[in-house]
């Protein structure tokens, strides 16, 4: 019995310590050549030559790139949506993440317009906790606005372990905010020391385009694009951040999908606005051309929110902000749904459920667009994949780093190594993908979580209800750093001068202000006849300093007869027809 528990124990022992031996570890600040040990799922030791307890399990790196795991700030797992539910659950949903390198979602608590936010959190809790493969977070979204709603904020960010909400400028009539309603959000988010997050579209404008569209014939799945256009996003991305910054609350774009609403994000930023961009993988790694092919099950599988945009130059364009900071972070919107689902929308592209793919893929396809690419470089690939977003959501160097005392969410990339991304052959639970047939040089071959080996040399196992709900504390560095002195330096501040002691006009009737009529011109009446102010020369002309002018529009010669047509047939000059 005694033998038995204590093989027990060394085995335990052994399962939560590990040696990750001979890699080269990438931060976003650095690379290095280093040893890794991990145990009881913190990284415990960093270096070489490392002296270590027996009974580590090693795995040889070599020729590898040791990385943070990746962090997808952007997901709605089994999200109620558009009269179903999304596909890809919370256990399909991270199952799949972790296939692809990442070791973190933070998805969104979005319930319906007079819904308790703190219900949706408890129900979003309900869902996620006993299916999650990986740690989480969330963000909430705010679909409505009143009193009650600004007392949960605080309770959210205070107990529940909420730092971000997410607001919406489109989907009219469901989560749609007003302009007044947002400034109120924004402001009760400043005051929690919170972030604003926003979708960005005008949802009045694409009420009426939806229905113009339809009015002329268009149901497929290119309406959608042709009713919310790139202005459109531009638009509502520039008032979001116009009315953020009046609150003086730092705000976070999501699914940037555009290269002009990008260019308001990059403009904003250099002003020196508190703002950051998340462009996704889709925006990334495709284009919206799809939405004119033939083939109705393959356009209807590219239909998200932003859409997709036709203009093929647009996911190097992101790229390349991406790369140089203009934007800051990744997410995917993962929200899958199946051809059956989609096909709801099949006479009417309004009610095609919105949303695609991206989890597993997201660090492949940004490896192959990036860093393959030559657009960015490793550190940068883990700044935009994990360490940034770590940073915003204010769990760094929880996640988002290879130090001691991290947690030991690790992946081990292979950059010599190349995949093709197939529905086929993906984790996910969706039967469609946006990447379909996308070569990728970049693959993960170990993926650890908490210090469990998950993804082994191609092998996944993962565990159902094993990731933990991690809270994301308010006030984060890198979000509020600035704000405070920022707010001091734009106080609006009130002129002392002398009280006014001059006469003020008494007005008799206030229901009739005077104002001046066109008659009473002081400088010419509107029925005043036309008056020289020259003197005629001796010969009784007109003279020629004199002004043809008038306020009224009247002419000099109004009043002389109209001279009889004269045609020249050789005029002073000559033929303005001839040839020379």
């Amino acid at each position: 019995m005694e033998n038995s528990i204590h093989k027990h124990v060394e085995e335990k022992s052994a399962q939560s310590r590990l040696l990750i031996k001979g890699g080269k570890i990438v931060n976003d600040d650095q690379s290095f050549d280093a040893d890794i040990y991990i145990e009881d799922g913190i990284i415990k030791q960093v270096g070489t030559n490392l002296v270590i307890p027996g009974g580590a399990r090693t795995i040889e790196a070599r020729g590898k790139l040791v990385m943070p795991g990746g962090i997808d700030t952007h997901t709605h797992m089994q999200l109620p949506f558009m009269g179903t539910y999304a596909v890809d659950d919370f256990y399909s949903g991270t199952k799949a993440a972790l296939a692809g390198g990442t070791t973190m979602i933070i998805d969104f608590v979005l319930d319906q317009k007079g819904v308790s936010l703190l219900e949706a959190y408890d129900k979003w809790r309900g869902w996620a906790d006993p299916k999650v493969c990986c740690d989480y977070g969330l963000h909430v979204g705010v679909t409505w606005w009143s009193d009650q709603v600004a007392k949960e904020m605080e309770t959210l960010c205070a107990e529940k372990g909420i730092n971000s909400f997410k607001m919406f400028l489109a989907y009219k009539d469901v989560f749609m905010l007003n302009d007044d309603e947002l400034y109120e959000s924004f402001k009760r988010i400043k005051e929690l020391g919170a972030l604003g997050m926003v979708h960005a579209e005008n949802g009045h404008l694409i009420a009426e385009k939806s229905k113009e569209m339809l009015k002329m014939g268009i149901s497929g799945p290119e309406g959608h694009e042709m009713c919310r256009p790139e202005e459109v996003e531009a638009e509502a991305t520039q008032r979001a951040i116009t009315i953020a910054n009046q609150a003086n609350c730092p705000l976070y774009i999501v699914h940037v999908m555009s290269k002009s609403s990008a260019d308001v994000v990059s403009k904003a930023r250099r002003e020196g606005k508190v703002v950051f961009g998340e462009p996704i993988a889709a925006s990334l790694g495709t284009d919206g051309t799809h939405y004119w092919n033939k083939c109705w099950r393959h356009a209807a599988g590219h239909v998200m929110g932003p859409p997709l945009r036709p203009d093929s130059s647009t996911p190097g364009y992101l790229m390349d902000l991406l790369a140089n900071n203009d934007l800051q972070v990744t997410g995917t919107d993962n929200c899958t749904f199946s051809a059956d689902q989609k096909a709801l929308g099949k006479d009417d592209f309004r009610k095609i459920p919105n949303g695609v793919n991206g989890v597993e893929d997201r660090m492949s396809v940004i490896w192959e667009k990036g860093v393959h690419s030559g657009k960015m470089d490793p550190c940068r690939f883990v700044a935009v994949t994990s360490t940034n977003a770590a940073k915003i959501f204010n769990i760094y160097p929880q996640k988002g780093r290879i130090a001691v005392g991290s947690d030991a969410d690790i992946v081990i990339w292979d950059p010599k190594e190349s995949r093709t991304i197939s529905a086929k052959t993906h984790h996910q639970a969706v039967d469609f993908n946006i990447f379909e047939g996308m070569v990728c040089h970049g693959v993960p071959v170990y993926v650890i979580t908490n210090g469990h080996v998950v993804l082994d040399e191609g092998q996944l196992k993962v565990t159902q209800g094993m990731g933990r709900f991690i809270p994301t504390p308010c006030n984060a560095e890198m979000v509020y750093g600035r704000v405070a002195k920022r707010e001091l330096a734009r106080m609006p501040q009130k002129v002392e001068r002398d009280p006014y002691t001059g006469p003020v006009v008494k007005i008799e009737n206030q229901d009739e202000v005077p104002g001046v009529k066109r008659d009473e011109n002081p400088i010419v009446g509107d029925t005043a006849s036309f008056a020289h102010s020259r003197p005629p020369t001796r010969g009784g002309g007109r003279n020629l300093q004199d002004s043809s002018f008038a306020l009224s529009g009247e002419q000099f010669d109004d009043k002389a007869p109209r001279r009889a047509q004269i045609r020249t047939s050789n005029p002073p000059g000559g033929k303005s027809s001839g040839l020379w």
